[in-house]
């Protein structure tokens, strides 16, 4: 039977993890780079459009981000919140309008994340997204369909899509 006391706690943890999940969502979408990657353990990584790891790794990606002619706006929702002591896997789905080259975009996709309970709160140890699709929103959206081509890399392993 687990106590009032460790109930409460895991309800703060899981707020937490939500609310470091909306701050990633924001940090990406203005750019905030220092501060996004301080979502991250020291050793974090992020496994999606391309894999970085460390913070001077992670900096050097997210801020390759900005010239590359991409804007956009992730929602990410239906969070499955599984914690053990001071280690927490999430399961997300994102939903993601984007512009690239000046070209609108829609994106969806799911993350897989592990986090581990630092001093200063929860951290991703691994962020990892993988998409279902990524293209023009003028071709319309459909499973495995990449019109955005490092998107591909990222994509699920269903679909026979290398």
């Amino acid at each position: 039977m687990t106590t009032l006391e460790d109930r409460v706690r895991r309800l703060e943890d899981v707020e937490a993890i939500r609310a470091l999940d909306a701050r990633y969502c924001r940090l990406i979408d203005t750019g905030d780079w220092p501060a996004l990657v301080a979502l991250f353990a020291p050793d974090g990584t992020f496994d999606g459009l391309q894999r970085a790891s460390g913070h001077d790794d992670l900096l050097a990606f997210f801020t390759g981000l900005a010239g590359g002619g991409i804007r956009w706006w992730h929602h990410v929702s239906n969070h499955e919140i599984e914690i053990q002591a001071d280690t927490a896997t999430v399961s997300s789905m994102l939903w993601q309008p984007c512009v690239v080259d000046d070209v609108p975009h829609v994106a969806a996709g799911r993350y897989a994340d592990r986090l581990v309970r630092t001093a200063d709160g929860w951290r991703y140890a691994v962020k990892q997204v993988r998409f279902e699709y990524w293209g023009p929103l003028r071709d319309g959206w459909d499973r495995h369909r990449f019109g955005f081509a490092p998107a591909r890399s990222a994509a699920t392993s269903t679909g026979g899509v290398p």
